[in-house]
């Protein structure tokens, strides 16, 4: 009996270990799309530059008019906490997916409505900006909090610029800067 039990383990574990080396690992990639006629470019998480949020950028607050720095006029806070990106590599760029969670609350002087909040990809070498768009990004906010995800696709960085690029990821009151 236990021969036969033995078998049938030994079988199904077989089986398994060979399904295993059959699937691809995408290490929780972004899904780089492709069709039948166009395969997938390769992915290239290893060389895909990381994503950071600077202190001073990832919350914002919106107040009601007149009014400045009074926590008891805040019409709105927003922040932003998780990051994420995807990098795929052809000829001549790196081209980036980066994905953000946030999450914006009512204030004492808010409510249900839609607030637009102004969120800036950038990417640099240190010295170089090499892309930089400011996207006015609107959330629905019904009842207190929302948590949204804001994705922005098609960053083109040169190629090999994943080795020294930088991605910071933003709220933004400036002026809208065009993507290079």
């Amino acid at each position: 009996m236990f021969g036969k039990i033995s078998s049938r383990l030994l079988g199904i574990s077989l089986l398994v270990v060979i399904a295993g080396c059959n699937k691809t690992d995408t290490g929780g990639a972004i899904d780089a799309g492709g069709s039948a006629t166009a395969p997938t470019p390769a992915v290239i998480q290893g060389a895909c530059p990381q994503v950071y949020l600077l202190d001073g950028t990832s919350t914002y607050r919106t107040y009601a008019k007149g009014a400045k720095d009074d926590p008891t006029k805040i019409v709105y806070q927003a922040s932003l906490a998780d990051t994420t990106r995807q990098c795929v590599q052809n000829e001549s760029q790196l081209v980036m997916t980066v994905v953000v969670q946030g999450r914006v609350v009512a204030g004492p002087a808010g409510g249900a409505g839609t607030v637009n909040l102004p969120i800036r990809v950038a990417a640099t070498d240190g010295k170089n900006t090499l892309y930089s768009e400011l996207t006015q990004y609107p959330v629905d906010v019904q009842g207190g909090s929302v948590q949204f995800i804001f994705t922005k696709a098609d960053i083109a960085l040169p190629g090999g610029a994943g080795d020294f690029a930088k991605i910071y990821v933003g709220f933004d009151e400036g002026p809208a800067k065009k993507k290079k």
